[in-house]
Parts: C-alpha cells; structure tokens; sequence
C-alpha cells in the first residue's frame, strides 16, 4: 500500500480530485458533522457544491489541499483568503474533512501544517474558523495552537436540523515568519 501523500489542489487538478472530493463530503455528512449541509446531502448537490469550490480556486480566493493513498482522497481543508481591503491579513479554515476509517492517523496535521505555510505565502497572518461546541475536532483545534475566543449559541443547524452552538477560534501566526 502506498503511503498517504500532501497535495495542492489546483484548478487544473481539480478534476482529478473531484469526485473523492465529493465522498469526503457525503461521508463526513453521513457521520453527522455539521458542515452547512442536510442530511439528505446527495451527490448532485455535492457536485455543485464543488463547482463553487473550483470557482474559488479558478479566482484565488480558496486554496485546497489533499490527502491521497493510491490516488483516493483521504482528508481535504479549504483555506478561504479574505479578499477585503482591511482583511487581506486573515483567512479562514474549512471543512477539514477525514475519511472515517483514515482518522486518528495524522492526516489532520499533515493538512494543518500546509495550510499554515500556505497562509504564510499568502501574507495571512490571522487565521480563524468556526466549529461545532462540544465536538471531539475542538480538542485538536486547541492542540494546533487555537484560541477558543466564544461561543454562539444556536448558531447552526446540524444536518438532522438540530440545532448547535458554534465555538470561535483563531490562531495568529505573526512572529512566525509570515
């Protein structure tokens, strides 16, 4: 078996990517995690999910970055770069998503790692995400240097529309060669 290898997603791999794009996505739906989707999540609407995705790409406003072992895709995060004038220092983490069976094994920080070099090309020295209060990944989050800032109470509904607060994170990467 091959080893698991870091990839950037380009607009011109992306295609290569997409459909494991696409059952990372209705995988991590399927196990519940609350990721703006239902969970009647189908892959047509995965697909055009991903095709606002490869705009962002296209347009340089979402780097993405993959996790492949023997060319499936393991794990992905989004790193969406503010494009406001008074924002171009700070970007956001997304979705970072691992296939249910590829969790526990390091791929989470293999992606974490490159986001933040990633940030660092990108002159973002401010990065923040959201994540659901409670949920196991805020233990990882806060173990990745994060700073838990709040919570939001009812803030987002879960893929069986419940409701769930959302806790606020930032890490400043500032002082670290950005």
């Amino acid at each position: 078996m091959n080893t698991a290898q870091l990839r950037r997603v380009t607009a011109e791999s992306f295609a290569h990517y997409r459909p494991g794009l696409i059952e990372l996505l209705l995988d991590a739906v399927g196990q519940g995690w609350s990721l703006g989707f239902k969970a009647d999540l189908d892959a047509a609407q995965a697909r055009s999910y991903f095709d606002e995705v490869l705009s962002d790409v296209e347009q340089g406003n979402l780097l993405l970055w993959v996790v492949v072992r023997d060319e499936q895709v393991q794990a992905s995060v989004q790193l969406a770069l503010c494009q406001k004038l008074d924002g171009r220092h700070r970007a956001q983490v997304q979705k970072l998503l691992v296939q249910q069976q590829a969790q526990r094994h390091g791929l989470g920080q293999q992606l974490m790692t490159a986001l933040e070099q990633g940030a660092r090309q990108h002159q973002r020295g401010l990065l923040h995400l959201d994540i659901q209060a409670g949920a196991p990944a805020e233990a990882f989050y806060r173990a990745q240097g994060y700073t838990r800032v709040g919570e939001i109470p009812d803030y987002t509904s879960g893929p069986n529309d419940d409701y769930h607060s959302t806790a606020i994170y930032f890490k400043s990467l500032h002082g670290a060669s950005v």
